[in-house]
């Protein structure tokens, strides 16, 4: 029986999820009318599109045995810079091409001082955090970055608000979910980056240069945390260095529900994309019902406890 639930939990568990979430909010008489629309989740896909994005990038981080607290900052980091870059007529695909870059530099750092320094990827990133915050208050001269207008605008919404087409940026995140499906399951760098978070010092033996893979994965994780950034900039359509506080927790609980491992060598691009769903669904419920902000961070938290709970029983490991 406790094989057969293993099971069920590590192929079906964050379905199992999604569907008790959407059936809770349908019931629930004070969102039952307007919950289950086409419009609604149309919001709520467009909603999932940072969290989605940013996931990508920790599935990649927390399959290889690592972890990253600084997402929040680098997303507010990666904004205000765009939006600088903006201010001062910068072309639209040099923007883009910034932000990503910037993600990928500050993915760079956190992994060479991870990699070099051997220190846990908890204390570095929890450094960064300070560091981008900080970073993005300066280059924002702590206030909001605002711009007149730009052909970013228009990726986080479309022409016409109750037409059926969905916002471009939702059609990126679901490319990227599958360029990075792709990547970790049939390519020698995905079979590494598994190899890696199952134990490094075997991955070490057979020949894997682990300090340059673990400094590739975070700079590829950074590449989508601009990419978030950039999402972030859309939605809002100005820099604020003060967004995204506590982004990565959302980032986190949604690749853990989605099946990934805290110790690494677990995880799938799809279960992380159905975890980052199901807690777009959890926030939007809770404003349907009314319920207030810190009634709805209550119940990520638990989220967050129920999710590190199920990884432990997945792995077989007693709660002690």
């Amino acid at each position: 029986m406790k094989p057969l639930l293993k099971k069920i939990l590590a192929k079906g568990g964050p379905f199992i999820g999604l569907i008790l979430v959407i059936t809770f909010f349908s019931l629930a008489p004070a969102s039952r009318e307007s919950f289950l629309t086409y419009h609604n989740f149309k919001l709520i896909f467009t909603q999932t599109v940072i969290v989605a994005v940013g996931a990508l990038g920790m599935t990649l981080i927390i399959v290889s045995g690592g972890i990253d607290l600084s997402v929040g900052s680098v997303v507010a980091l990666t904004s205000v810079v765009g939006a600088r870059l903006i201010q001062h007529h910068w072309p639209f695909a040099g923007v883009v091409a910034v932000m990503i870059a910037s993600g990928a530099l500050i993915g760079l750092f956190n992994g060479a001082a991870i990699a070099g320094l051997r220190m846990t990827p908890f204390i570095i990133t929890l450094g960064s955090l300070g560091i981008m915050r900080g970073s993005a208050k300066w280059l924002a001269d702590d206030a909001t970055v605002n711009y007149d207008t730009s052909p970013l605008d228009t990726w986080m919404t479309t022409a016409n608000p109750f037409s059926h087409a969905l916002p471009p940026g939702v059609w990126v995140a679901l490319g990227l979910a599958v360029f990075t499906a792709v990547l970790l399951r049939n390519t020698v760098f995905g079979r590494h980056v598994f190899a890696l978070g199952s134990n490094e010092q075997t991955a070490r033996l057979c020949g894997i240069p682990t300090a340059r893979l673990k400094i590739g994965i975070y700079m590829l994780a950074g590449c989508y945390f601009g990419l978030a950034g950039l999402f972030q900039l859309s939605r809002l359509r100005q820099g604020d260095p003060t967004v995204a506080v506590g982004l990565e927790l959302d980032i986190i609980a949604s690749v853990i529900i989605g099946g990934a491992s805290l110790n690494g060598g677990v995880g799938t691009v799809l279960g992380s994309m159905i975890g980052a769903l199901i807690m777009a669904v959890l926030r939007n419920g809770s404003q349907q019902m009314g319920w207030p902000t810190y009634f709805q961070e209550i119940i990520i938290g638990l989220v967050i406890i129920v999710a590190v709970f199920l990884d432990r029983l997945r792995q077989g490991r007693s709660a002690a």
